[in-house]
């Protein structure tokens, strides 16, 4: 163990006592960690520990992060856009979305992505590699540095197919919970959906977590199969009927309801046919759709959604007997569209 962030205390006492110290020094690096206020995440900054402790954790490679800030943007809603560089010179983005009361950080779980989706900018390169654990929660400190505030949120929404990085994932969240006290009922995993990898999911989580209480988000997108292998072309691979299967019995599993989220493409699958359609697919069954506005990229011939035909989709589904509600998007004038800022710093 070389990443201090995500170790238990009991991981951190052990630390502690190897190299001759008191457990003490082991909590002492815990609470240092995880509390928001303190800048500049690494060793030397550690004050409350003594200097000769300092150096030789450094020395033997102990460090608390491994990112670097390379850019940011504030938009004038007040989100943050964060490009990280890893130590293998990649970059990886996460945004900070704040609200008066909550705090949301929006995670990547991967470098790129491999599922290309014709709507996303992050796609556009493909996937380079999966995040681990503490690259994940390093994406949270740098959001509360930035901010000067603790995230209360998260989001498993930005760059990467999470259930294709599903140890490291479930790792993070445990920490995330523990450590950084954040309820499970407070985190969401977005999924363009992977074959077998729903039931997985439920399974390794009660493995890992000891329970699923977090909220799975399908980026359904599509009310039929042939939209949606347009939209999402690894959709060809797992067919929209079971997908929904597959979170009924997500359901069953967890007693956790399943949320879709459904980007409004102009023309594409916003007409109150694919309402009706969407409607047949979800009736009877525990789960709440979002719609979600679309932040137009360059690279792609999506258009966004008018509010009128957006809010007459919203009505039907609700006659429909659907749960369903609209989600403004943020920063529209930062970069916001997931890979846009990655992209761009690349261009440069």
């Amino acid at each position: 163990m070389k990443d201090l962030i995500g170790s238990s205390i009991k991981e951190l006492e052990n630390v502690a006592l190897n190299y001759g110290q008191a457990a003490f020094r082991g909590r002492q690096i815990y609470k240092w960690i995880y509390n928001y206020r303190n800048k500049n995440k690494n060793i030397d900054q550690i004050e409350t520990l003594p200097l000769d402790f300092r150096k030789k954790l450094k020395h033997d490679g102990f460090r608390v992060s491994e990112l670097a800030l390379q850019e940011k943007n504030l938009a004038s809603d007040g989100t943050l856009k964060l490009l990280l560089s890893t130590s293998d010179s990649e970059s990886i983005e996460c945004v900070g979305i704040p609200t008066e009361k909550r705090l949301t950080a929006c995670l990547s779980s991967q470098v790129g992505c491999p599922m290309d989706c014709k709507f996303c900018a992050t796609g556009k390169e493909g996937l380079k590699r999966s995040l681990k654990k503490s690259e994940i929660l390093d994406q949270i400190l740098f959001i509360e540095n930035e901010m000067n505030r603790k995230v209360t949120n998260i989001v498993f929404m930005g760059m990467g197919e999470p259930l294709l990085n599903i140890d490291h994932l479930l790792l993070s969240i445990k920490s995330i919970n523990e450590d950084f006290q954040i309820s499970q009922r407070k985190i969401t995993v977005s999924t363009v959906a992977i074959p077998k990898m729903i039931n997985k999911l439920s399974e390794k989580s009660f493995q890992i977590l000891g329970n699923c209480q977090f909220t799975l988000a399908i980026s359904l997108h599509a009310s039929n199969q042939k939209t949606r292998e347009t939209i999402i072309p690894s959709a060809r691979n797992y067919d929209i009927k079971n997908i929904i299967e597959d979170c009924k019995q997500f359901v069953k599993d967890t007693g956790r309801r399943v949320s879709f989220e459904y980007l409004m493409l102009s023309g594409v699958n916003d007409k109150l046919e694919h309402a009706n359609e969407l409607s047949n697919l979800l009736k009877g069954f525990q789960c709440h759709v979002n719609l979600i506005q679309y932040n137009q990229i360059d690279e792609v011939e999506f258009k966004r959604t008018s509010m009128r035909i957006l809010q007459l989709f919203q009505s039907r589904l609700s006659n429909n007997g659907i749960a369903v509600s609209f989600r403004k998007s943020r920063g529209l004038d930062k970069n916001a569209a997931c890979g846009q800022l990655r992209q761009n710093a690349r261009d440069k």
